[in-house]
């Protein structure tokens, strides 16, 4: 179900997201019930058609920033900067998360991913497991590449805060580990 992070795409979607046109919902690349029986068909249309298109709806209500940069309001910016940060986030990590996702993944990775920086397949995913499981309320874990190491790291980010935006790694796998989603796979 997961793709391999060597096939993602997330690191082309990031900058096409910072642009300062319009955003819109993606489409996924496969149906919603291609998932099954893994992830509810229901349930995938509800996380992207209703859960992720409400972040890019509250992303496109942003024209009060638009407005407050163009006066140089900095007190208007600075109180609008969260919003902007939780919905920006939100829409960039979904749309990484979507890519992530395949019918055809799954399965161990191969490669240097597999034991370059964890040992083993397995300890990779204790240690996502256990970074994941420090995220409290909303938030992800990720797997993130840190170019200036030239190494991959797990962490957690809180709330929807966009993982290459707060740590500077570059986003190769999402989990979204809100508290909504745990009615999502079965």
């Amino acid at each position: 179900m997961l793709c391999r992070a060597e096939c993602s795409t997330s690191r082309k979607l990031v900058p096409a997201l910072g642009s300062r046109q319009k955003h819109s919902l993606p489409d996924l690349q496969y149906d919603y019930g291609a998932l099954e029986p893994y992830i509810n068909a229901q349930i995938m249309q509800l996380h992207h058609s209703k859960h992720h298109a409400a972040y890019v709806n509250n992303l496109n209500v942003t024209k009060k920033y638009k407005e407050a940069l163009a006066k140089g309001d900095v007190t208007a910016q600075t109180a609008l900067q969260p919003a902007l940060k939780f919905n920006g986030g939100g829409h960039i990590n979904h749309t990484i998360f979507w890519t992530n996702l395949s019918p055809n993944g799954g399965g161990e990775p191969k490669g240097q991913l597999r034991d370059a920086n964890f040992g083993s397949f397995d300890k990779f995913k204790q240690k996502l497991t256990a970074v994941s499981a420090g995220v409290q309320g909303l938030g992800w874990g990720w797997l993130g590449f840190n170019k200036d190491q030239g190494r991959l790291q797990i962490v957690a980010c809180p709330n929807q805060d966009p993982l290459q935006g707060t740590t500077g790694l570059i986003p190769l796998l999402g989990i979204d580990f809100s508290i909504e989603n745990c009615s999502f796979c079965k």
